[in-house]
């Protein structure tokens, strides 16, 4: 997901977003362990997703309470 697209999401569909990312993060781990995925840099990227994600809805929190 690219933060373009991050950005014009709003502040709910954004902490809806980083849940699913979250779990499907959990699940593709359990997978792994148990047989290894056919591309295992697809957890780095599930990763990187969540950190963006979390880091404009940390910037959002900090414009408001700058207002």
């Amino acid at each position: 997901m690219k933060t373009s697209e991050i950005r014009e999401l709003s502040t709910s569909d954004l902490i809806e977003r980083i849940d699913t990312e979250k779990t499907m993060l959990v699940r593709m781990k359990l997978n792994h362990a148990i047989t290894p995925l056919d591309n295992p840099q697809k957890i780095k990227q599930v990763r990187n997703t969540i950190a963006r994600l979390m880091t404009e809805l940390r910037s959002r929190e900090l414009k408001e309470k700058q207002k």
